[in-house]
């Protein structure tokens, strides 16, 4: 996850609730030497190095997280895959801050990705890869998921209102705060085209209970031939995500929104109707780049 988590907690017993947050810190501590890509003693470090020469076994917490994310690329068509990582080193966003491959890296790496390369066995709690090269990457769930646990474990304690968040993309609002029917949380605009001041927020939300997600392709990013290419790579083609700037979405699961927010970035405008109806109750906020007059067209029901 490489991130950084906070939590703000509302509350009158002070000792209770610095407890009950710093155990919720010690759960993501805890997911985040089982998730991390980059960390050698990882249960999906581990896949990565042995799942095309041997089945391997992860803890059953871990295979269900596979399970989800397998189940949501079959949802979004492909638009969410946790094997991207060949495709995210080929265009250097792996530690970097982005490259432009040739032809050959590119027709390499895409012939590593993709979820049919995965084979996940229930009964054994196992993985396997039909192929070396290939790579899971739980960036784009994992710190959902992760969020997720600490909230059960802050409303497990107690705690009636917190406000969580993984590197301000992922947040989750448990309750409400005490003066107030629901956290409000502000989606920064995107940048103004033009190069002028952009608004300072894109929309306001209000969460009870809920998590949103923020998915954006700035960031990250690199300059080629007078074009903008971002970190956001889409599975299907390859190349970084065009057409939509961000993406948000709300939901009870923050598992699912850090999904869906990355699936919705990348399906963009022709796609994004039909994952935003992948749940009930689901709010969307999709922002695009509005052609050549510049600026941007937004659509959804997010809210302000």
């Amino acid at each position: 996850m490489a991130t950084r988590f906070e939590i703000l907690l509302h509350g009158e017993k002070e000792a209770v609730l610095r407890a009950a947050g710093q155990e919720a810190l010690d759960e993501v501590d805890r997911l985040e030497a089982q998730l991390s890509l980059y960390r050698p003693a990882s249960q999906i470090a581990r896949v990565n190095a042995l799942a095309a020469r041997q089945t391997v076994r992860v803890s059953p917490p871990v295979f269900q997280l596979l399970e989800q994310a397998q189940r949501l690329h079959q949802e979004t068509g492909g638009a969410f895959d946790i094997t991207i990582g060949p495709l995210v080193r080929c265009w250097g966003f792996m530690g970097g801050t982005g490259r432009m491959p040739t032809p050959e890296q590119l027709a390499g790496a895409r012939a590593l990705a993709g979820m049919r390369h995965v084979k996940l066995d229930a009964d054994a709690f196992s993985v396997r890869f039909d192929r070396e090269g290939v790579m899971i990457d739980l960036g784009a769930i994992g710190k959902g998921y992760a969020i997720d646990c600490a909230a059960r474990i802050l409303r497990e304690a107690g705690v009636a209102g917190a406000l969580l968040h993984g590197g301000t993309s992922t947040t989750y609002a448990l309750g409400a705060p005490p003066d107030a029917q629901a956290w409000q949380v502000a989606v920064a605009a995107a940048p103004d085209p033009g190069g002028g001041q952009a608004p300072p927020t894109q929309a306001v939300v209000r969460l009870r209970d809920e998590a949103l997600s923020v998915s954006a392709v700035w960031g990250r990013c690199f300059e080629a031939g007078g074009k903008t290419y971002g970190h956001v790579l889409d599975p299907r083609t390859g190349r970084p995500a065009s057409g939509a700037v961000l993406a948000a979405v709300a939901l009870p699961s923050a598992t699912e929104t850090d999904a869906l927010s990355t699936a919705l970035l990348v399906a963009g405008r022709r796609g994004g109707g039909r994952i935003g109806r992948l749940r009930p109750g689901m709010r969307t906020l999709l922002v695009m780049r509005a052609g050549s007059q510049g600026g941007y067209s937004t659509r959804g029901n997010l809210g302000n």
